[in-house]
């Protein structure tokens, strides 16, 4: 099956033309007056007004609807320091998510540079191009300095979503998770193995929906983070326990909620069992989990399993939020990505789970049962709904916490924006095709000739 996913792989990205994205007109070209519209000499008339208010970018070109996903690949999927160019075909299928299922265009960016500050300057530099900014795979703790300054000195919105995507996501996943299980935020006693940039931040992610600080323990590879341990980064001394345990063994004993970001094989079937009533575990190694999805489900009847897996129940996938975090950002002309619009991401998506699930989605995924519940904590990636729901949500918070410069005040009007985007990609493929289409990588290989 390896070698079969590897030939697939490389001839999808390769033939019948190398890369998955390209650039479409969206004007006419076709005559020498709509090449004068296009270029010179009638061109330099939006030139002038933007001149005149820079503001009017937005009504000119294509900056609001345009996100570029930067990276300097030293932290690709479970790849590692790969480089730059390496790291290009993430980026560019980063690219075609935001497309089809945003409907936002989107440039892949990869830049060979290591030094967080040089890095900052280009990023910088390139950021009248774009309506946002989507950092990707860059390893920490340089990332938590790249993000913190870019945000700093740039007037749009800017995101890793290594740390961010996953903290809503799995924030959302947490909302329903404790409902189902009977339990309150407030009273978790969390543990969350790895310390990277996704541990971090969705770990404050989590203190903000309402886990309490001092019932978080957090571990790395050398064991429990404790404050009177030496040589603590400043992110890792934010999570500093004073409680005395010192291993992952430990801290099991009674936690509400495991959540791995870290290796796999290092959860066993034990420390489950030594966990609270009701456990909940987030296993997001990737590509495999901290502990199998079967030696987990056979620990105890009572756990909530989710890993960022799509071949088990509950996967937690950033492609849940970070196409639609960028849309209502974008539609509202928001100048950044703040707290308030991340929470309202989170609690939009854990809402929707809640919701009754439609019918094709159920087919798409061949599950007639699909329904909010242990195995069903959050929505399915080709569930249309989201792009209804998450937008608009978003767009609210950057309103009411003022960082919206073109407030959005027909919602109706929104609504039927959002519905018409409806995922559409450039070769016509849109929601209603894909969710048709059930086919494995087996069916598809045999019907492509693959043996």
């Amino acid at each position: 099956m390896e070698d079969l996913l590897k030939k697939m792989a490389l001839a999808y990205h390769r033939d019948p033309r190398p890369g998955k994205i390209e650039v479409i007109p969206t004007k006419p070209y076709s005559s020498p007056a709509d090449l004068a519209l296009a270029y010179s000499p009638g061109v330099a008339y939006p030139c002038l007004e933007i001149k005149d208010d820079k503001n009017k970018v937005w009504e000119y070109t294509n900056k609001g609807n345009l996100v570029a996903v930067i990276s300097n690949g030293t932290a690709v999927l479970g790849l590692g320091d790969i480089g730059a160019s390496a790291g290009k075909p993430v980026m560019e299928g980063k690219a075609l998510l935001f497309k089809i299922f945003a409907g936002l265009d989107c440039y892949d960016i990869e830049i060979n540079e290591k030094d967080p500050k040089k890095f900052v300057e280009i990023v910088k530099s390139l950021s009248p191009t774009f309506g946002g900014i989507n950092l990707e795979d860059i390893k920490a703790p340089e990332c938590f300095e790249i993000e913190t300054e870019l945000k700093r000195q740039c007037d749009i919105p800017v995101m890793h979503d290594d740390q961010h995507g996953t903290a809503i996501i799995s924030g959302a996943a947490l909302i329903n998770a404790a409902d189902i299980q009977g339990k309150k935020l407030e009273d978790l006693k969390v543990v969350v193995n790895g310390a990277g940039a996704a541990a971090i931040s969705c770990t404050r992610l989590y203190t903000a929906l309402g886990v309490k600080r001092e019932n978080i323990v957090m571990c790395d590879s050398k064991g429990v983070i404790r404050s009177d341990r030496a040589g603590l980064s400043e992110q890792k001394l934010e999570f500093a326990t004073t409680r005395d345990i010192h291993s992952l063994q430990e801290a099991m004993v009674n936690a509400d909620l495991f959540l791995g970001l870290s290796v796999r094989d290092v959860l066993t079937a034990d420390m489950i069992r030594s966990m609270a009533p009701n456990p909940i575990v987030f296993a997001l190694a990737n590509p495999d989990p901290e502990i199998a999805y079967d030696i987990a489900m056979e620990s105890r009847p009572d756990l909530i399993f989710a890993t960022g897996r799509s071949d088990y129940p509950n996967q937690i996938n950033n492609v849940l939020g970070f196409p639609y975090i960028f849309r209502g950002a974008l539609d509202c002309g928001a100048s950044a990505i703040n707290e308030p619009m991340k929470l309202a991401a989170a609690h939009a998506i854990a809402k929707l789970t809640r919701e009754p699930v439609p019918q094709k989605v159920k087919d798409a995924y061949g599950n007639p049962d699909m329904a909010f519940g242990k195995n069903y904590i959050l929505p399915k990636p080709m569930d249309n709904r989201l792009i209804l729901t998450i937008p608009p949500a978003v767009a609210r918070a950057a309103m009411d916490s003022g960082v919206s410069r073109r407030p959005i005040t027909d919602w109706e009007k929104y609504a039927g924006h959002l519905a018409n985007l409806g995922g559409q990609c450039s070769d016509g493929i849109c929601y209603s095709q894909l969710l048709n289409s059930r086919e494995t990588l087996k069916q598809v290989a045999k019907r492509l000739g693959y043996k």
